[in-house]
């Protein structure tokens, strides 16, 4: 099911009962932050903020903060059904007739089948601010918590285009309000925007860059994903909602924005010009990124719709809004990972490591070494090579649940023998590693340990109450009064 713009998910959601309109006057600076967390840690609705102080535009925050909204959002009951989707396509075999061959063909042209459609014009560019006109002081933009350095664009889709291959690029990038038409463009060293700017660097040009706010919930999502180079995440948001999405040019750069947007900032970012000091910020590790020197972007248009709700959220000690983004990520992707790392069954990155310090993964071990074999191409995945801590375990060890993973990897380690440390890339938000975007990375195997590995001594059997006693308890147990 795709939506044709934020209001519509927002109407289905309030159908549902799965969001809350708050008429009541809120300020943006803290006090949004203080409700939404409140709610986001308790597994409450979705908010949409009417009346905020200082901006005549409406607000929508956690509307993508539980795992049910988030499959709804993607137009799913459950986000695995994505997966299957993908499992399905990379799992194909090829038939051996010519017939065969042909009935294939769609399934295998399911990733591309909907590619973003041009259009003219659009809802987003009802209304069009350029120049002077321009004030982002006009739009509700959260100051989040107590020492952060300003207000901050948290949940934008930034658009940009590699100068030298054309590639577009979609991605989710927080961003400072320095004044009326100045931001901080916060996109990390592993980053494809950064990659971007570099490149506009070495050719001695500006980079022109869009930024895009709301629209099918599906672009959001999208633009949050480790997608690899050659995916572009708009041709994903039309994977992921079947049908394409549209796109409309620019007014004042050369670049396509969502058709259905809610918002639209265009504009550029200068390589020549000096960085500029940003945060601190308070961000989804819990603790506040240390404020340091980035790329200004310059906004030289503002376009929106007429009845524009501009949507935000918050970042700060897990559980957030932003867990369930990276939770749909970690289940859509486990077919990709399978691709090139066979004997994973499932692998899990709960709140509290905050995506990149800590993942659990499950394996069908059959030879000596295996759980290091893993753990090494792990870290050779895209944006994976940021985990800090990785705990491989058995294939029979249920990953999802934290407290069972890590009871059987600790009965099964010997901390000498089954720890190992690597130098390489660590996530830029990482406070702790030695240098910036420098450090150590840990693998610990979980695993029950083979006599190839050097183990000897008898392994010991798992508890397990016998099945023929589970059945006789079963059958009794009204009569034990023990129910309630």
């Amino acid at each position: 099911m795709a939506y044709r713009n934020q209001r519509s998910f927002i109407e289905l959601l309030e159908k549902r009962g799965e969001l809350k309109r708050i008429g009541y006057p809120v300020s943006p600076e803290l006090e949004i932050t203080e409700i939404a967390a409140r709610l986001m840690r308790s597994g409450g609705p979705a908010l949409l903020f009417e009346n905020v102080r200082g901006s005549r535009m409406p607000l929508s925050i956690n509307l993508l903060g539980s795992r049910k909204r988030m499959a709804l959002a993607l137009g799913v009951e459950e986000v695995e059904e994505i997966a299957s989707r993908i499992e399905g396509l990379l799992s194909t075999k090829v038939p051996e007739s010519l017939m065969g061959k042909l009935a294939l063909l769609p399934r295998l042209l399911d990733l591309t089948r909907y590619p973003p459609r041009a259009v003219s014009g659009g809802p987003v560019q009802e209304i069009v601010e350029q120049g002077d006109k321009v004030d982002l002081g006009n739009i509700p933009v959260l100051t989040c918590w107590p020492e952060d350095g300003g207000p901050y664009f948290t949940l934008p889709q930034v658009i940009t285009r590699d100068p030298v291959s054309g590639m577009r690029n979609v991605g989710m990038y927080r961003m400072q309000v320095y004044d009326r038409n100045t931001t901080g463009m916060h996109w990390h060293i592993h980053k494809h925007g950064a990659h971007h700017f570099e490149q506009a660097r070495r050719l001695g040009q500006r980079l022109e860059v869009a930024v895009a706010f709301g629209g099918d919930p599906a672009l959001t999502y999208a633009a949050s994903a480790p997608l690899p180079d050659t995916i572009e995440e708009y041709l994903f948001a039309g994977f992921l909602r079947q049908e394409p999405v549209d796109l409309t040019r620019a007014r004042t750069v050369d670049l396509e924005v969502p058709a259905e947007a809610d918002l639209v900032l265009e504009g550029y970012v200068d390589p020549a010009e000096p960085l500029r000091r940003e945060g601190p910020f308070g961000d989804h590790t819990g603790y506040y990124s240390l404020a340091d020197d980035y790329p200004v972007f310059h906004c030289t248009a503002v376009t929106r719709r007429k009845d524009a709700i501009y949507p935000a959220t918050v970042v700060g000690p897990p559980p957030m809004e932003d867990y369930w983004m990276g939770h749909a990520t970690e289940r859509i992707f486990l077919p990709l990972l399978r691709l090139v790392v066979p004997e994973v069954v499932d692998y899990h990155m709960p709140p509290e490591g905050v995506f990149h310090n800590l993942v659990f993964i499950s394996i069908r071990k059959r030879y000596p070494g295996q759980a290091y074999k893993v753990m090494h191409a792990l870290w050779g995945q895209g944006l994976m090579m940021l985990a800090k801590v990785l705990v491989v375990v058995d294939e029979q060890v249920n990953v999802q649940n934290p407290a069972e993973a890590w009871w059987a990897a600790l009965n099964n380690i010997d901390p000498q023998r089954d720890t190992i440390f690597t130098p390489g890339p660590v996530d830029a938000l990482d406070h702790a590693s030695r240098l910036p975007h420098y450090g150590t990375k840990m693998g610990l195997d979980g695993t029950r340990k083979l006599p190839e590995e050097g183990f000897t001594r008898p392994w010991p059997r798992k508890i397990e109450m016998s099945a023929e006693v589970k059945r006789k308890v079963d059958s009794i147990w009204k009569e034990l009064g023990l129910d309630g």
